[in-house]
Order: structure tokens, then C-alpha cells, then sequence
């Protein structure tokens, strides 16, 4: 018999930190409203980190992922850990979804479903085109190029014809390791900012909008970017459903990024299935709505 029902899934900076600052302080403010919506529905719920080395993974029936923001800088540690925990227990969502969601080459699963995305063209490690060659392939002289595993804009730049020489000698190494992916540079994100779209369950449940601060493209608020509350069109609603429809099996769990594109038609841009902030605090009753699917996903489960 385990001991919990639940754990939900956070990395060691965020167990008990000391003195935290804003950004922590939300972390734990949204933990806790996730927390005590599962034991309103009366589970038994902990709160660990994915590496603490002294606890015993079978003692949770399920695992729900949160907060745990350090796996794309300890990859290889993070995925070992999760094949190995995935024989013992259920994850939320799924290591099928995991296993889909963590590289972004998803969005190509998501075009061929007729959901509209952002242009991308993937670009294998150790590709023998330069950025040079890969821009005069697509046509693309302003883009941005980032990992294709990888979180809070890591690696990420934008480029330019001026700075194109600089960022692949500063990416020359890291490509030999890992994918990229190269984007063309969407000019509505420094004037009206990404919207991110919570669903829960195959429910919208609120929005925000993301805006980068003055002369910077990067949204998250690790380089500045400001979060503001979003009343969602029935367009910008229609997307994101339509996004989350089209993943191997419906999450209990979905934020989708959405901008305009360089035409002025919505696009996603990311479908976060695995850590995505989710923004409780600006619709505390929305974790009720994340308990309700957490619930019924560990239903089926046990049918």
C-alpha cells in the first residue's frame, strides 16, 4: 500500500528555501494551492523533489509534475530518473505524453493535425548547414534558434544578418550535442506579447498574456518579462482546444502558448505538457479544476 496518492514533482531549490524572493514565493504559493485542492478531494498528498536521493518512489501511486524547472539543465539525470520511477508508479501527465511533449519536434505532429504553428525548421546535431546556409534555404533572414529540449528561453537568440556569425560560432559546440530549431522572428511579440492558455482536463480554464520588457523578444520573467491578466477570445480558445485534441491522448494538463504570426493569424507557438507554470494564483479555483483531472486520469488508471 503506498503512503501517498499523490506527490507533487518540484526540484531541490524549491523544497524549503530560505528567505525566497517573489519568484519562489509564487512557486510556492501555486504548489500549495495544488496541494490543497488534492487533499480537499481526499488524497494523500506530499511535495518532494524528482532527485531527492532518500525517498522511496514506490511509496506514491502517482506523481504530478509541477515545478521541477531544473530538468533541462540535468537532462540526461532527469530522463534516467524517469524511465527508472515510470515502472514503479503513474505519472501526470502520462510518460507517453512526457515522452511526446519534452522534445519540440511535437509541433510538427501538431501542423501535420492541421493545428496552425509557428514556421520551424529543425535542425539535427551535428548538421553540416550553417545558419548561414539553413537562412538561405528557408528565406528567413530575421528568426530566432533555440534547443529542442529546453525551457526558459535557454540557449535562445534571436538572429539577425549583423549578428548571424556570432551566435553560430556561440552555438557551434552546443549543436554538436543536441537539436535545434530555428524559427522566423514573430514581429508581434515585442508590441502585443504571447498569450498562454490553461486547460485542464479538456476545460479552458483562464489566460494570461506574457510581454517582454522594452528591446527584448524573450516573454519570461527571468529576463524581465511581465505577466498580466488575458480575457481569452473564442478564436484564442478554439486554438488552444484545438491543440490540446491533438496530442497522442488528452492530458489532465495543457498550456498552450498562441501568437500572432507574421500574416496576423494565431499560431501556437508551444504546447506545454510536462512542468508548465500554470499561473493558480491569478485563478486560485483553477486548482480545483487540476484536482478534478488528476482524479479521473488516476480513475482510469485504475480501471
Amino acid at each position: 500500500m503506498a503512503k501517498y496518492d499523490v506527490i507533487v514533482l518540484t526540484d531541490s531549490r524549491y523544497v524549503a528555501p530560505k528567505d525566497p524572493d517573489q519568484y519562489v514565493q509564487n512557486i510556492l504559493t501555486e504548489d500549495g494551492l495544488v496541494k490543497a485542492a488534492l487533499e480537499k478531494k481526499g488524497l494523500s498528498v506530499g511535495r518532494r523533489s524528482w532527485s531527492d536521493p532518500d525517498f522511496d518512489w514506490k511509496e506514491t501511486s502517482a506523481v504530478l509534475f509541477r515545478t521541477n524547472w531544473d530538468y533541462f539543465d540535468r537532462f540526461a539525470e532527469f530522463y534516467g530518473w524517469v524511465q527508472n520511477i515510470s515502472e514503479h508508479t503513474q505519472f501526470i501527465n502520462s510518460i507517453d505524453i512526457l515522452n511526446w511533449n519534452i522534445d519540440k519536434h511535437y509541433l510538427g505532429d501538431l501542423g501535420k493535425k492541421g493545428v496552425p504553428i509557428i514556421p520551424t525548421r529543425f535542425i539535427p546535431r551535428r548538421s553540416l548547414l550553417s545558419l548561414t546556409e539553413l537562412h538561405n534555404l528557408t528565406g528567413w533572414n530575421h528568426t530566432v534558434v533555440k534547443p529542442a529540449i529546453g525551457g526558459a528561453a535557454r540557449h535562445t537568440f534571436q538572429i539577425t544578418e549583423r549578428n548571424m556569425n556570432e551566435v553560430e560560432e556561440h552555438l557551434k559546440h552546443l549543436m554538436e550535442q543536441e537539436d535545434f530549431m530555428l524559427q522566423p522572428f514573430q514581429y508581434s511579440i515585442p508590441d502585443e506579447g504571447e498569450i498562454s492558455l490553461m486547460v485542464f482536463g479538456g476545460v479552458y480554464s483562464h489566460a494570461i498574456l506574457k510581454k517582454a520588457k522594452a528591446g527584448d523578444f524573450r516573454v519570461q520573467d527571468d529576463f524581465g518579462g511581465t505577466v498580466h491578466e488575458h480575457e481569452a477570445t473564442g478564436e484564442e480558445i478554439e486554438l488552444a482546444l484545438q491543440a490540446v485534441k491533438a496530442c497522442p491522448e488528452q492530458p489532465a494538463y495543457a498550456r498552450v502558448d498562441i501568437m500572432k504570426d507574421n500574416d496576423g493569424n494565431l499560431a501556437v507557438s508551444e504546447l506545454e505538457l510536462i512542468e508548465p507554470e500554470l499561473w493558480f494564483r491569478f485563478k486560485p479555483e483553477s486548482a480545483d479544476l487540476m484536482a478534478d483531472a488528476v482524479i479521473a486520469q488516476l480513475d482510469r488508471r485504475a480501471d
